[in-house]
This record gives structure tokens, C-alpha cells and sequence, in this order.
């Protein structure tokens, strides 16, 4: 916590501002807008919420097919299923590990030619490291394809300066507990276009029509944000900087305490990138590390009680999506079976950070 969450909490508690919407809720949203530069915001119960209203407002339903990053949290993909549609999942390239544009063309190409243009592209910024959006961009333009940008990771993270969320033509951020800064569960959705949000606002609480009675003319959802977590997340937005800061900070130390450990390398910033450093994340090459591999440092670590874990499972190896298509190269299967995410919370200790590298050397020397 940054210090001044407890204000803006007994702030809802000492005005009675403890059921959904609020004064806090717009304030959220529009600490939101000031700091991505965005014009809209709307803050909802969690970032899933939020790729979910900007599928159905797009009018993706039934028999529709969705172009989704395969390296990502099932959180990405599951509301492609919620609709009834298809995710079509694109494979990674090597310099963020995010989409890849040459395949993300195949895919676009390859369907038309199967009578199923794509209804929506959704990139993701894994571990907060900004996707190639000027390349997906140009691409989506061409076949005029919306992008829904998948930012849960990467607030804070920017290219050229401008915020990731703000590529797309919605953007979708998370507060959920493990991100940087946290409502404690929540999210948001941002546009530059006004009524995509006011829509987004509408489905999110239960689609009630304006009428002096409870008049429903189209399905709506639960997916508002209370005040109350709204005011834990404007304490947090005082801090998001610093929590940035900490998190880089993090990611270079490690990279230069590591620098000497053969088979290890880190995912570098391309010219105009700024990570937030969600997580720091490591790829082991056991050709070059004497045969250590990912495997034995997972457990070494966790022997030491350092929790670690392996990157995210590629959706198109998850069962549930089993029978979805797929264009793939093989990358993120690669980072899948030798990538590592690292202790990354903003509040380690110097002592931590140390601890962790002593074990991460030791695992090396074994």
C-alpha cells in the first residue's frame, strides 16, 4: 500500500459511498484518463470484465472468429469463449514475446481465405513489455480489424511516450492483486471514443434503460466497480511511478548481478520502449548453462522458499482451446519450456534481492 489508500477509504465509509459507483469511481477514472492520455475511462470489476463488454460491442458473437496472442493468461482469451466466438491464436516473436506481425498477416490472410474475416485483434504486453503496435497496427488497418489492446500488464509502460491501452480502439487495464498497483480486484476499460465507454458503463450495470422503472431492453452484467475499491485504487495511483521505478530498478539488478551466469539472458527494451517491468523474466539455455535448466532452478529456488514460476502456458496448448486454429513458429512454445519469471514485487528488500541471487548463482554452480 502507498499511504493514502486508508484516506480515500474512510473517506467512502464516513460518506456512505459503500455500493457500487460513486464519487471515488469517477475519481478513479479520471486519474485513470490523466495518467494513460486517454479522453475516456470506464472503471469496471476486473480487466476480463472489460475485454468481454468491448467483444460485445463490437458485435462479436457466435460463428465469429477473434485473432488472440497465444503467449498470454487464459484471462485473454476466455471472453472470446463467453461470447461464443473462436480465438484464432497467433504465435510470438523473439524481441518482446509478444504477437508477432509477419504471422499475425498469415492468420488474417489465411481466414479471409476461409470465408471468416476476423472480427477483432487482441495483442497483449506480456510482463508489461510493449507488443510491435506500429507494425499490428498498419496490419489491422489494412483488413480494418479493431484492436482490443490487452495493457492488463503494462500500466506504466509506454513507447515513443504514448501509454500502452492507448493504441487500440479500446484499451484494457487490470488492478487485480498481483498487478502493480491494485484495487484489490478490478480493472478498467479506455478509449479515445466517448460512447464506447458510456456504452461499456451501461452493460456494466445490468443494461437498465432510462425509465422510472427497472426497463431492460438488451442483456446486461455486473461489472461495475464499488467506490470503496475505487478509493484503494486512487491511493494507488499516487504511487503507480514509484512502483514503476521499483520494478525497473528490480529488472537491473538482477540483469547486472546475472551478467557473469552463462545460459541466462534477460528480454532487453527495443529503441522508444519503456516496461513497466511488470515481472522480470529470464530465459535459461541449458546448451550454454552446462545443462542446468529451467526445471532445476524452479526447485532449487522453491527448496530456499523463493517463489518463482514458468512463464504462461501458450493458450494454443491448453486443453480447453484444444480445437482452436493456431499460426505458430515455435516461439512461444521455446519461451514456454525455458522462461522464468523472478520475485518482482515492489517491496523486496535489498537482503531479498540478494538472497535470490546467492540461490540463483547457486543453482548455476550445481
Amino acid at each position: 500500500m502507498g499511504g493514502s489508500e486508508q484516506k480515500y477509504v474512510n473517506e467512502a465509509f464516513e460518506t456512505n459511498w459503500i455500493a457500487p459507483l460513486g464519487p471515488h469511481v469517477n475519481g478513479f477514472e479520471d486519474d485513470l484518463v490523466s495518467f494513460t492520455g486517454t479522453k475516456h475511462a470506464a472503471a469496471l470489476s476486473s480487466g476480463t470484465s472489460a475485454i468481454h463488454l468491448a467483444l460485445i460491442m463490437l458485435g462479436v458473437g457466435p460463428g465469429d472468429e477473434v485473432i488472440c496472442q497465444s503467449l498470454t493468461f487464459s484471462a485473454t482469451a476466455n471472453p472470446i469463449a463467453y461470447v461464443g466466438a473462436t480465438p484464432v491464436f497467433v504465435d510470438s516473436e523473439k524481441e518482446t514475446w509478444n504477437m508477432c506481425p509477419q504471422l499475425l498477416r498469415e492468420a488474417i490472410v489465411d481466414r479471409i481465405a476461409k470465408g471468416k474475416t476476423p472480427k477483432a485483434i487482441i495483442p497483449v504486453h506480456l510482463y508489461g513489455m510493449p507488443a510491435q503496435m506500429d507494425n499490428i497496427i498498419a496490419i489491422a488497418n489494412e483488413f480494418q480489424i479493431p484492436i482490443i489492446e490487452d495493457a492488463a500488464e503494462a500500466l506504466g509502460s509506454t513507447i515513443n511516450g504514448k501509454a500502452m491501452g492507448t493504441f487500440g480502439l479500446m484499451g484494457v487495464l487490470s488492478f487485480n492483486g498481483n498487478k502493480i498497483i491494485t484495487t484489490s480486484g478490478g480493472g478498467a476499460l479506455i478509449s479515445e471514443q466517448e460512447d464506447y465507454i458510456t456504452k461499456a458503463r451501461f452493460l456494466a450495470t445490468q443494461a437498465r434503460d432510462d425509465a422510472p422503472h427497472y426497463e431492460h431492453s438488451q442483456i446486461g452484467y455486473n461489472y461495475r466497480m464499488s467506490n470503496v475499491c475505487a478509493a484503494i485504487g486512487r491511493g494507488q495511483m499516487e504511487v503507480l511511478q514509484d512502483r514503476v521505478d521499483k520494478r525497473r530498478s528490480n529488472f537491473e539488478f538482477y540483469k547486472k548481478e546475472l551478467s557473469d551466469v552463462k545460459g541466462i539472458s534477460l528480454l532487453e527494451e527495443p529503441n522508444g520502449y519503456y516496461s513497466n517491468r511488470w515481472l522480470t523474466t529470464i530465459s535459461i539455455d541449458p546448451a550454454l548453462s552446462n545443462g542446468v535448466n529451467r526445471e532445476s532452478v524452479y526447485t532449487l529456488l522453491h527448496s530456499e522458499n523463493i517463489e518463482c514460476r514458468p512463464v504462461w502456458k501458450p493458450m494454443h496448448l491448453q486443453p480447453v482451446f484444444a480445437n482452436s486454429p493456431h499460426y505458430g513458429n515455435g516461439t512461444s512454445e521455446h519461451i514456454f519450456a525455458h522462461g522464468m519469471c523472478l520475485p518482482s514485487g515492489s517491496n523486496l528488500t535489498d537482503d531479498d534481492l540478494n538472497r535470490i541471487i546467492s540461490a540463483l548463482k547457486v543453482a548455476f554452480t550445481k
